[in-house]
């Protein structure tokens, strides 16, 4: 993996659905040439993992995995406004200077008003609608 530049790829991990869009996405960014922090894996942000009071540890190493990060990957869906983690992880990423790209495929809350909360927009680099889209602006990246 030396050399790889990672992404720490954010988004809601809370149903089956979720975490099987974020593994399909990992595997793209994977075969595109880059290494991913992926915290439903990487993070033990598991259910046995709270229940074993380990929060501490689970954010931890969340925190370690944007810090040693190139990038992050922010998925954006879910309903009218971003997943709490999520936007948590974005402007920690933001303030680190690490740059933030947004994708956002829930077409329900698409509008004239803007796709996102404002402040999630303006502190992305890049706000893509689909994956085909977020993969093209990750070429400029590698």
């Amino acid at each position: 993996m030396e050399g790889k530049k990672q992404i720490y790829l954010a988004g809601p991990l809370f149903s089956q659905a979720e975490m099987d869009f974020n593994v399909l996405l990992r595997d793209r960014l994977v075969d595109m040439g880059f290494s991913v922090f992926l915290p439903q894996e990487d993070g033990n942000d598991t259910e046995a993992g709270r229940i074993e009071e380990r929060q501490k540890k689970i954010f931890e190493n969340d925190v370690k995995g944007i810090d040693e990060s190139d990038i992050m990957l922010a998925v954006l869906d879910g309903g009218s406004d971003v997943d709490s983690g999520t936007a948590w992880e974005m402007g920690y990423a933001y303030a680190k200077g690490i740059p933030v790209l947004g994708l956002k495929t829930d077409f329900r809350t698409f509008g004239d008003e803007g796709i996102i909360n404002l402040m999630m927009e303006m502190s992305v680099d890049a706000l893509e609608r689909d994956i085909e889209g977020i993969l093209k602006v990750l070429e400029d990246y590698l």
